[in-house]
């Protein structure tokens, strides 16, 4: 599965410390990560990062663009709930909603994420697989 990585800078060390401790789930899988958040966490744990732009310069953009693209099949984003930047409310929103619209799971606290990585490893989220399946097959 491709997985992409977001982190606010008030939360990319909770990102590393996440990545770190699911190390061995993540392995298993391709990710993608905003510039900064992918580098931290690429060297901290040593896991192979595709890297956008940094969100400033449209990495975020990039994000959106490839989850329209059915490219991304989830996305670890922790945002920061007492970030005031309004225009980082807006991306954050628009992240979500398409990933509402092209279903595909997003978490953006470390709650969610951890239930979304031991689904992932469960096998829960192979949905995603089969319906990409379908779609390359019409």
């Amino acid at each position: 599965m491709n997985i992409t990585l977001m982190a606010d800078d008030k939360k990319k060390e909770l990102m590393v410390q996440f990545c770190t401790a699911y190390k061995s789930i993540l392995s298993k899988h391709s990710l993608s990560a905003t510039a900064a958040t992918g580098r931290l966490v690429s060297e901290a744990t040593g896991l192979p990062v595709s890297l956008f732009l940094s969100k400033n310069q449209g990495g975020h953009q990039q994000v959106d663009a490839r989850i329209a693209y059915n490219e991304i099949d989830l996305i670890l984003m922790f945002s920061d709930p007492n970030e005031n930047d309004p225009w980082e409310d807006q991306r954050i929103m628009r992240t979500m909603h398409l990933c509402d619209t092209y279903n595909v799971p997003c978490a953006t606290n470390l709650a969610a994420a951890e239930m979304l990585i031991l689904g992932l490893q469960r096998g829960d989220l192979d949905w995603r697989m089969m319906m990409k399946s379908k779609k390359n097959l019409r």
